[in-house]
């Protein structure tokens, strides 16, 4: 690949490339440089065609080796100068593909075709929003699983009680109000549990988001343009519509088993006999 040793559009060491001693200078990304075990200062022999289709060799010299996250600027690849690899090729002032800067604003240009940050990012979207949605399967199977514990422990609680909610009902009390209680009982444990999850979960996010999560060598060796440490965004967005739902969930779950109150027959539910 050639490019503008003077360019600042790309986060690459070009400028390694001018005043080089070297006739043939370049760089190299770092998986490249790990695969092929090459170091700054090594000279590796190489081979290209020309605009003739004309073969010719000769040696280039590692000047520099950079550090990326993206495969497609280090996987296989040689960077020079352009001005060097048009030399080489004879294909003056040719390119294969111009690179914008964040102010660009595009005009159509004949023979050039224009892809946006959006297209060339759709594949690496597209997979975001597949591991979203099997984020949202496991999410929603720890979600039922702590609303049932709560379900059977509102159904356990009606269950025992029911000589206390035999003497509310005797006393004058209606039973859409023993029924608020016992609901508002149940919503309570969401605003415990949110209340511990708050001591332990703020300092555990917060340290998250300042070191980052690492990401395992392992990975970022499988072509996929991901950086070595990912730190988590947290906005307010996430938390306070997880906060609803899970309080909204829980209280319906809490109301569902006090259902059974307004079936209950005071005198039974005194003498603690089932109904």
């Amino acid at each position: 690949k050639g490019i503008n040793p003077l360019q600042k559009s790309v986060l690459l060491p070009t400028q390694s490339l001018i005043n080089s001693k070297f006739t043939f200078p370049v760089i190299i990304g770092k998986r490249m440089a790990e695969s092929l075990k090459l170091s700054i200062g090594d000279e590796v022999l190489i081979r290209w065609r020309d605009k003739n289709g004309t073969y010719d060799a000769n040696r280039i010299t590692i000047v520099d080796i950079f550090d990326s996250n993206v495969p497609a600027i280090d996987s296989g690849q040689i960077w020079m100068s352009i001005e060097t690899l048009w030399q080489m090729t004879g294909l003056n002032n040719h390119a294969s593909f111009f690179v914008a800067e964040n102010s660009y604003h595009h005009n159509p240009i004949e023979f050039w075709k224009f892809n946006s940050q959006e297209e060339l990012l759709k594949p690496i979207s597209d997979l975001v929003a597949e591991k979203n949605s099997v984020q949202s399967v496991l999410y929603f199977l720890l979600l039922t699983i702590a609303l049932l514990a709560i379900f059977d422990t509102q159904v356990l609680s009606v269950f025992r009680r029911q000589s206390e909610i035999g003497t509310y009902i005797a006393l004058g009390m209606t039973r859409q109000k023993v029924i608020g209680i016992f609901t508002f009982e149940g919503s309570l444990y969401s605003f415990l549990a949110l209340i511990l999850a708050t001591f332990y979960g703020l300092p555990l996010l917060a340290w998250f988001a300042e070191i980052g999560l690492v990401v395992p060598p392992a990975d970022q060796k499988m072509g996929i343009p991901i950086a070595e440490t990912i730190f988590p965004i947290f906005g307010l967005k996430l938390v306070f519509g997880t906060i609803f739902l899970v309080l909204f969930a829980s209280t319906i779950v809490s109301f569902l088993p006090t259902r059974k109150i307004s079936r209950l027959d005071p005198i039974l539910a005194l003498k603690g006999k089932k109904q």
